[in-house]
């Protein structure tokens, strides 16, 4: 189970990562406009910058709430203007935005969890911590004031992991 929350975080910032570079083609700002997107040659671009450092972030475990912050900031305009299914008049148009829009907000969900309890034992956040706990004590094992240092992980998260 030690990996499960290392892989679940992976596969979820993929699709993030992947579609990112779709957000510098004409096609896509060509899209974005047809939904009323306002600014779309600015906009789209942006928002692929933010889908792939949200995405890298939380793949890697750095900065992990940050990363899911820019994720939820994508997701929620995105998914408003881009699957507005309610405004479809074609069935297929129809079903299709609302498959997509409601697969947005599932990522949404995630993204939120994952914003909360931040990154798992296994990434670079918990590394870094690891290294910087480690940075404040003495050799002695206690530091300079004489108490123990006090932990700067989320009780959140330790009280889910045991």
């Amino acid at each position: 189970m030690r990996y499960a929350v290392l892989a679940g975080r992976q596969l979820f910032s993929l699709i993030f990562i992947l579609a990112s570079a779709e957000h510098f083609s004409s096609a896509a700002i060509a899209s974005a406009a047809r939904h009323g997107v306002p600014w779309p040659d600015l906009l789209v671009p942006i928002s692929g910058v933010i889908a792939l450092v949200g995405g890298l972030s939380v793949l890697l475990g750095f900065k992990t709430r940050i990363g899911a912050g820019l994720l939820i900031i994508f997701l929620v305009p995105v998914t408003v203007m881009m699957h507005n299914f309610w405004a479809a008049t074609d069935p297929l148009t129809h079903h299709l935005e609302r498959a997509m829009f409601l697969k947005n907000v599932t990522m949404l969900g995630g993204a939120l969890v994952i914003s909360y309890f931040g990154a798992d034992p296994l990434s670079l956040d918990a590394l870094l911590e690891r290294d910087r706990d480690a940075s404040d004590e003495t050799p002695s094992g206690r530091n300079p004031a004489g108490i123990l240092p006090t932990p700067r992980r989320s009780l959140r998260y330790r009280a889910r992991r045991n």
